[in-house]
């Protein structure tokens, strides 16, 4: 079962001032209203965040049914834009896995993975023991998830009240915060050359590849970041 008090602890947590999960509400605000200007009902909305609960995903599923892609085309869509929180499952697996916890934990777990619910347990991993890691993790996730769903809600209900320019500000507030957290963390030549790298390149590409300017930024920047670390150990 999952121990209540880490679990609270967790939620908790999610709700500091400094949260990210502040954010996070946000985003997923300009979420339900869009979800409602596209001609979705409050059930679709509310089921969107409840299974995907990640603001691209969320996006990617919105514009592709509403220019008609095929079902199997969104899954592929929406499946390769979240591959992106592969990285960040693989970061904290070592930091939640313990041998006295279920199995079954980790698996459900995994749902919870986002950028919000990543940066609360980096923050906070080392007051909590290890063992009980895993259901201070289910605590953040729960908070986090609960937040895009409720704000997505809130969203699709002040639809008529957020212009498109409101929208777009409250868009990317999550994704701004977490340009400022990964700032916040250049605390080694490795970490600081990717930021600055990715910063630079990713809008450079732009000029050659529009659709793949991220994707091709980011994997050059990360790889020579990776070999200045390597060259500087």
């Amino acid at each position: 079962m999952i121990n209540l008090k880490y679990f609270y602890k967790g939620i908790v947590c999610s709700k500091k001032i400094d949260s990210p999960a502040i954010a996070l509400g946000m985003s997923f605000i300009a979420i339900g209203a869009l979800l409602r200007n596209l001609g979705f009902t409050i059930q679709e909305s509310i089921f969107s965040t409840f299974l995907t609960y990640a603001l691209p995903g969320s996006l990617v599923m919105a514009e592709s049914m509403l220019i008609g892609v095929s079902l199997l085309n969104i899954f592929l869509a929406v499946w390769l834009v979240n591959s992106r929180l592969y990285p960040m499952t693989v970061s904290l697996m070592p930091l939640l896995m313990h041998k006295n916890q279920p199995r079954w934990k980790y698996y459900l777990s995994c749902h919870f993975v986002a950028v919000s619910s990543w940066l609360i347990l980096k923050n906070n991993y080392e007051e909590i023991e290890k063992e009980y890691r895993i259901d201070f993790w289910f605590g953040i996730g729960t908070a986090t998830w609960l937040i895009a769903i409720f704000s997505t809600v809130l969203g699709y209900y002040s639809a008529d009240y957020l212009n498109k320019d409101m929208m777009m500000g409250l868009s990317i507030v999550n994704p701004i915060y977490f340009m400022c957290a990964m700032i916040g963390i250049m605390k080694t030549i490795q970490l600081s050359s990717a930021i600055i790298l990715g910063a630079i390149l990713g809008p450079a590409f732009y000029f050659i590849s529009p659709e793949w300017c991220i994707l091709i930024g980011g994997i050059i920047a990360g790889t020579i970041a990776f070999f200045i670390g390597e060259k500087n150990v």
